[in-house]
């Protein structure tokens, strides 16, 4: 497992890349990208506390115990 702090917004948030590929890095930093000027993707992204990669899936899990599915592939 390869841990990593990815940087969006000013917050900085640990990614968890279960996949060992830094290619579903780079889709996921891209990913972002495209979200970045959508409005509810950033104001649920404050309250993520941990990012993890399996697979073409990255799930971001909230302080509450919610989690949300992103495809990056």
């Amino acid at each position: 497992m390869q841990a990593v702090t990815i940087k969006f917004k000013n917050k900085s948030i640990p990614v968890l890349n279960f996949t060992h590929r830094s290619s579903h890095m780079e889709l996921l930093s891209s990913k972002l990208k495209e979200f970045e000027l959508h409005f509810e993707f950033r104001r649920k992204l404050k309250m993520i506390s941990l990012i993890e990669i399996i697979g073409d899936v990255a799930i971001f899990k909230y302080n509450d115990g919610t989690k949300l599915y992103l495809e990056v592939s």
